[in-house]
């Protein structure tokens, strides 16, 4: 199955957890792609939605490729393996440069106004899908030094493996599909997949800023 668009992963995701989510709620994104998924279900279970801003730490040979993953003040995890065979002055450097661009976008996307706190709250991250799941694994350790009540994951599309490993660092995992034979990349789940600009944050996050009043917690 092929999402249109991060919108409609967004609202299958909505009619999942309205039966799953009990108590005052906080939705989380975790940008960009996580943005407009996440704005669909703030707005389905009438919940005030913010940003968790996870950053990828490319291998310095490739960039691309994912060896860890840190937020703005959490805990970065890493790929062990991968982490073994690097050098920790870079990698030292690499994770303050990353904690810079977060902090960077906090200011940008939200002006610079701190994350709401998910202490005694069920706290939903949201991502549009999972590939090794590291970025995600980083947005949970920054909410859960928090003390939320409780801690739920919901993405588009994840691979069994990523799934098994979050689901069993969470209260619930939600997910539209976890397919078999993951195909490798989280767009070949949608049709329309197309790259997410800052301002498509900027003017997600102040729509629902715009209407306080019909959300909770």
């Amino acid at each position: 199955m092929r999402f249109r668009n991060r919108e409609e992963a967004g609202r299958k995701l909505a009619a999942l957890l309205e039966r799953r989510v009990h108590g005052p709620a906080i939705v989380y994104a975790l940008p960009r792609g996580g943005v407009p998924v996440a704005a669909e279900i703030a707005r389905a279970l009438g919940l005030p939605l913010d940003l968790v801003i996870p950053r990828k730490l490319g291998h310095p040979w490739q960039p691309e490729y994912a060896i860890g993953a840190v937020t703005e003040t959490g805990a970065p995890v890493f790929n062990e393996v991968e982490r073994a065979a690097l050098d920790p002055s870079w990698l030292e450097r690499k994770i303050a440069d990353e904690r810079r661009e977060a902090r960077r976008r906090r200011e940008l996307y939200c002006g610079g106004q701190a994350r709401t706190s998910a202490e005694g709250l069920c706290a939903i991250l949201v991502d549009d899908g999972i590939a090794t799941g590291l970025t995600l694994e980083a947005a949970l350790r920054e909410v859960r030094a928090d003390r939320p009540a409780s801690l739920i994951i919901a993405v588009g599309v994840a691979p069994p493996e990523a799934a098994a490993r979050l689901r069993a660092l969470v209260d619930d995992f939600v997910a539209v599909q976890i397919p078999d034979h993951f195909e490798g990349a989280v767009g070949s789940y949608f049709v329309d997949f197309h790259q997410l600009s800052d301002d498509d944050v900027i003017v997600q996050m102040a729509a629902l800023r715009a209407a306080p009043d019909e959300r909770g917690p």
